[in-house]
């Protein structure tokens, strides 16, 4: 099959592809909010210590040269937006992510991502929902699961999680990746520290079995996956933090916002120094910009959804390559 082939074969799911784009934004249009569109190349792509970023060069006019990152988010953008004009703002951006390349990632990807001001994770959720069923049918076929997004969405916290899947008291058990192991049933690999184990008990024993007949919101990350997260004021062992999961497919990743800079600030040094200890090549100034910014982002919640994703779900198609022009 020729190349030229291959992308005639996908117009018909690329055709879906733009509806959903228009009902994406008619959904965010009819609430108030507003599109905005920030720069994609930037002097701070992110703090995220596992994400690998695309280096690029900017030229000005009297020949100074400065180096400049695809960003992996527009968040950083986005909340300066909101701490500047208090407005609840979207945004359907192209990100990049070195390295990366599978049937549910690519180097290049669209992120919606969206921050509503006084909105809670609950509230956030709900529009979560709302958004889900006004662009996807009631009942959704994918692979082997049949989706309900009539039904409301299952709720379930990560200690919950981790109980009913691992058989683990994932609270009580702290930082302590021997405990953990010990009670998960299994033995710590080379090098593998409290972090590699969570994420590999995560994707092997819970993942599996949320999502499959409706989808899940699994919330309440242990505090040391905040990101960029507040801690719960009424268990400081957990972040205000959720991820959407369905039929098997991670679709989105959410935070009650931090904005207390200096907690922020701390946050990112040590991401910086766990990041350039993996790969010293990731390297980049502090957004501080961003951090002084911070302290003026009203209360609110903000999402990234992988916008490829969610096109993939509702058009059944295998490989996130099959809903885009060039592969």
């Amino acid at each position: 099959m020729t190349r030229r082939t291959a992308i005639s074969d996908r117009v018909p799911l690329l055709q879906r592809r733009a509806l959903l784009l228009r009902g994406v934004r008619a959904f965010f249009d009819s609430r108030g909010y507003l599109e905005v569109e920030t720069p994609y190349a930037v002097p701070t792509p992110g703090e995220e210590v596992h994400l690998r970023c695309f280096r690029t060069e900017l030229e000005r006019p009297d020949g100074v040269r400065e180096t400049r990152f695809l960003h992996t988010s527009p968040e950083f953008a986005m909340k300066r937006i909101v701490a500047a004009s208090g407005l609840p703002v979207y945004q359907l951006a192209r990100v990049w992510r070195n390295g990366e390349q599978s049937a549910l990632h690519a180097p290049e990807f669209t992120m919606l991502e969206w921050y509503r001001p006084g909105a809670g994770l609950d509230s956030l959720m709900d529009e979560t929902e709302a958004l889900l069923r006004a662009l996807l049918p009631p009942r959704l076929t994918y692979e082997d699961n049949t989706l309900d997004f009539a039904a409301p969405f299952e709720r379930l916290t990560m200690a919950e999680a981790f109980s009913r899947y691992v058989g683990v008291d994932l609270l009580a058990v702290g930082d302590d990746a021997a405990r953990l192991a010990r009670e998960a049933g299994t033995g710590l690999r080379p090098g593998e520290d409290w972090e590699d184990l969570f994420f590999r008990l995560l994707l092997e024993r819970v993942e599996p079995e949320i999502g499959r007949e409706r989808p899940t919101f699994l919330t309440h990350w242990p505090a040391a996956q905040a990101a960029l997260s507040r801690r719960d004021p009424e268990d400081p062992r957990v972040a205000l933090r959720f991820e959407l999961y369905a039929a098997g497919i991670e679709l989105a990743n959410a935070f009650e916002e931090l904005t207390d800079p200096q907690e922020q600030r701390g946050r990112f040094e040590a991401d910086r120094a766990r990041r350039l200890a993996l790969a010293p090549d990731q390297d980049w100034p502090l957004d501080e910009a961003f951090l002084a910014d911070l302290d003026a982002l009203p209360p609110c919640s903000g999402i990234a959804l992988g916008f490829d994703r969610l096109v993939m779900l509702a058009v059944g198609a295998p490989r996130l390559c099959d809903i885009v022009w060039i592969s």
